[in-house]
C-alpha cells in the first residue's frame, strides 16, 4: 500500500501551518496502526497505543523527510517504539496464549469455524516462539507479516539497515518453523514485494 491520494507527505508539510490538517493523515492510517497494535497488544492497549503513536507522529511531524518513499514506514517505526515500552504485555499476552491455546483477538480475525480450529491448534506453539523471539526480531516479523511492509519499508520503520531486515527475518522464520511444524504458518510464508528480494 502506498500514500493515498491527496499526498500524505504534502499533509505534513501542511499541518505545519495549519494543525488540524494532521486529522486527515490519522483518518487514513490509524485504522491500520490500531489493527497491527491490537494484534500485537490486545484491544486494552490498542487504544492508548494508537493516540500515543499519532500524539508523537504530530509532536515531531517537523523532522519527517517530505523526500520518503511514504509516511506508512514512518508511523510503523514510531508505532514498534511504543509497542517496545509495553513489551511486558505483549510478552505476557503471547505466554498466555501458549499456555491456553485460546487467542481472543483472532476470535474476530477468523471467519468460520475450521478457521478458527486451525488458527486455535497452531496458535500455542507459534505464540511460544514469537515470545522467545528477540524485540528486534520479533518487530521485523510482524511489520512484514501483520502490517504488510516491504523489506525498505521496515528498514526504514525502525532505522535499521535492509540487510539486517533480511537477516532478522530469515532468523525469525528459522526460529519459528519448529513451533509450525512443517514451516506453512501464515507468518512464515514467503510474500515478494516489488523491489524486495526473492
Amino acid at each position: 500500500m502506498t500514500d493515498l491520494a491527496g499526498g500524505d507527505a504534502e499533509l505534513i508539510a501542511a499541518s505545519l501551518e495549519e494543525p488540524e490538517r494532521f486529522a486527515a493523515l490519522f483518518d487514513r492510517h490509524a485504522p491500520a496502526i490500531h489493527q497491527y497494535v491490537t494484534r500485537r497488544l490486545g484491544r486494552d492497549a490498542a487504544d492508548d497505543v494508537t493516540a500515543e503513536t499519532f500524539l508523537t507522529a504530530f509532536r515531531i511531524r517537523a523532522r519527517f523527510d517530505v523526500t520518503r518513499a511514504g509516511v506508512r514506514p514512518w508511523l510503523y517505526g514510531i508505532a514498534a517504539k511504543e509497542i517496545g515500552r509495553h513489551r511486558r504485555q505483549e510478552l505476557k499476552a503471547l505466554k498466555l496464549l501458549a499456555r491456553t491455546g485460546h487467542d481472543p483477538i483472532a476470535d474476530s480475525w477468523t471467519d468460520s469455524a475450521d478457521d478458527r480450529l486451525t488458527a486455535e491448534a497452531a496458535a500455542r506453539p507459534l505464540a511460544g516462539a514469537l515470545a522467545r523471539l528477540s524485540a528486534g526480531d520479533r518487530h521485523v516479523l510482524l511489520l512484514f507479516a501483520w502490517a504488510d511492509l516491504s523489506y525498505q519499508e521496515i528498514a526504514e520503520a525502525l532505522d535499521i539497515p535492509v540487510g539486517t531486515v533480511r537477516s532478522r527475518l530469515n532468523r525469525a522464520r528459522r526460529k519459528l518453523r519448529p513451533a509450525t511444524g512443517q514451516g506453512d504458518a501464515p507468518l512464515l510464508e514467503a510474500r515478494i514485494h516489488e523491489g524486495d528480494p526473492a
